[in-house]
């Protein structure tokens, strides 16, 4: 393949997944900067083969995901901050009472949230009980998470 073709293929494929929103979980990056950087190797006059031409594509392909792909992606995409587990353990007022591995909807930081209470002690509506962990949407509350009223909170 002559070396434009290299160019057109990487150009593409980087367009792909970065201007077009392809979600193909930053695989299309590498692949396409593999073509560049082949394009760019037969750009240089160095003669190769069809077949040594597609190693190499394969090979620069390859040894890029497993090296950076991970890391990269991680980075350019990380999660917002504030987000994730952040919530353990603040305070959340239930708006109504809990009987043990009961669940209600309920409204937390601007979001509808499944509430559920993983403890063996109902959760009186009204009080405030701290956050154990969020799984997704769903906040988990446990008998860990211990109860407090509005004063106990302003002291912590």
């Amino acid at each position: 393949m002559p070396w434009w073709g290299w160019m057109i293929l990487g150009a593409f494929l980087l367009g792909s997944e970065l201007l077009l929103i392809v979600d193909a979980a930053f695989f299309l990056v590498f692949i396409g900067a593999a073509a560049i950087a082949t394009g760019a190797v037969v750009l240089s006059g160095l003669p190769l083969q069809m077949w040594v031409q597609w190693l190499l594509f394969a090979a620069l392909a390859l040894v890029s995901m497993v090296l950076f792909r991970k890391r990269l992606h991680h980075r350019l995409r990380a999660p917002g901050a504030g987000y994730g587990d952040g919530m353990h353990g603040e305070w959340l007022c239930l708006e109504q009472t809990l009987k043990p591995g009961a669940s209600a909807r309920q409204s937390y930081r601007g979001t509808d949230w499944t509430v559920v209470n993983r403890g063996a002690t109902a959760l009186a509506g009204g009080t405030q009980v701290r956050i154990d962990r969020v799984e997704g949407l769903t906040i988990i509350l446990t008998d860990s998470a211990p109860l407090a009223t509005q004063d106990d909170r302003s002291h912590v």
